[in-house]
């Protein structure tokens, strides 16, 4: 990826502990949805960092994620990803992503004879797709209970 993305393997069980004591110390604060104040120390040195309400949202999920002994990746919106990276994105094949391309779902652009993919269209699919599973679930739910299928009250 390029130089604006930033890739963290699984937490050690050590990390995952102390990004669920952080994670759970920051909560009480990151509630307000506002910049935060915080004070670093270092040594001897004392010094206050002031963070904008998106970041601490970004930084308590990433905690969350550690905690929980997941890896992290960050990669900007703006970021043009290759197949390789976009299909992982999407935790699928390259010759799938690559017929999805093909086909018109996720907008994409040649450079030479390489494809490249802005992460926020490949989003925006994943977005499009999830709401697309999401629905049909409902809808089979519906559809079992409807038809007594074991989830009605008794």
């Amino acid at each position: 990826m390029n130089m604006l993305a930033h890739w963290h393997l699984p937490p050690t069980p050590q990390d995952a502990a102390i990004a669920r004591v952080s994670g759970q110390a920051l909560s009480r604060f990151a509630a307000a949805r506002g910049p935060l104040k915080l004070r670093v120390t270092d040594a001897e040195q004392m010094e206050p960092i002031e963070l904008p309400a998106g970041a601490v949202a970004l930084l308590m999920e990433i905690l969350e994620a550690m905690a929980a002994g997941r890896g992290v990746t960050i990669i900007p919106e703006n970021a043009e990803l290759s197949t390789v990276q976009a299909a992982e994105v999407l935790n699928v094949s390259r010759p799938f992503l690559i017929k999805l391309l093909e086909d018109g779902n996720i907008p994409h652009r040649k450079v030479g004879k390489h494809r490249r993919v802005r992460m926020e269209d490949v989003m925006s699919y994943k977005a499009a797709i999830d709401n697309e599973r999401e629905a049909v679930l409902d809808q089979l739910a519906a559809d079992a209970q409807d038809q007594d299928m074991g989830y009605g009250s008794k």
